[in-house]
């Protein structure tokens, strides 16, 4: 990816230009929700200041001026951004390509891995970021995960520049969008199977020209328990009724769409062909009068 904010440009191209106002953000402990025509999440950012400027004022901002700040450094402003993006980014935008509903009622924000789990489980995986309860999952297949505050089994951001390479499959957290690490896990992971999941997923059917393979993200069952939760500072219960995954295989729908590409070349050939034989025959007659 040359072009690090190529992206970035992407998401804001996908907010309508006549975007109606910003009704409410809230920033939980965990996640941060917007409501503008919907709803939508991100991940709040673990690094935040104490004096946030703009507290109290943020409604009174244009759609246009918040989404900007999905550019910004600034942890909380990209959070809040990405929010916002996502409110107008959900699954119908997605068109023809199909989302399956996925569901675990055990471990509900670890349906996702269940789901892949008998792709993944002779493979090598690795995920960005530790997902509660995960390790009922690791020890089931080799999956190694990568965390930016690592516990005793989980290896720091420094890993991915050697482990992401080697991976046969990557989950990617959503979040990393938000803070600009996205580019570069991308560029490791070529070679990979990639997944981007979670609350903080928009969903845009043209990741699959970057390279991710399946999108994994939230649908919202209940609008109200979903503030509640996140008013509440809540973090995996957002899954208990308010949220659930869907997955949308964006290779699958690449190679239909590969396929109709190269049906519309070969229909555009056999009716140049048409045309050119028409031509053909015109300048034959034309030149048989002139003799004649």
């Amino acid at each position: 990816m040359k072009n690090k904010f190529e992206l970035y440009d992407l998401l804001l191209d996908n907010v309508p230009s006549n975007a109606s106002k910003i009704q409410e953000i809230v920033i939980g402990l965990t996640w941060t929700y917007c409501q503008t025509e919907d709803i939508g999440l991100c991940m709040t950012a673990d690094t935040r200041s104490r004096t946030l400027p703009w507290s109290g004022q943020l409604t009174a901002f244009s759609v246009q001026e918040i989404t900007n700040w999905i550019r910004d450094w600034d942890p909380i402003k990209s959070t809040i951004a990405l929010a916002t993006i996502n409110s107008f980014l959900k699954p119908d935008v997605i068109g023809e390509y199909k989302t399956v509903p996925v569901t675990d009622p055990e471990y509900a924000n670890l349906s996702i891995f269940h789901y892949f789990l008998p792709a993944i489980k002779n493979k090598k995986s690795v995920v960005i970021g530790r997902y509660p309860g995960l390790e009922t999952i690791q020890h089931q297949c080799n999956m190694k995960v990568i965390e930016l505050n690592p516990s005793i089994n989980d290896y720091p951001a420094a890993a991915s520049e050697f482990l992401i390479a080697e991976a046969d499959w990557v989950f990617v957290t959503g979040t990393s969008i938000a803070n600009k690490t996205f580019p570069r896990i991308l560029e490791l992971a070529k070679y990979a199977n990639v997944v981007l999941m979670g609350p903080s997923v928009p969903w845009l059917k043209e990741f699959a020209s970057f390279g991710v393979d399946f999108l994994a993200g939230t649908v919202i069952n209940n609008n109200l328990q979903l503030k509640r939760v996140v008013s509440e500072g809540g973090g995996v219960n957002l899954f208990n009724n308010a949220v659930q995954y869907a997955v949308c295989d964006l290779g699958e729908n690449k190679l239909v769409d590969t396929k109709k590409k190269i049906q519309d070349v070969v229909n555009q050939r056999e009716s140049l062909n048409r045309g050119n034989a028409g031509e053909h025959e015109f300048r034959v007659q034309e030149i048989d009068s002139v003799v004649i």
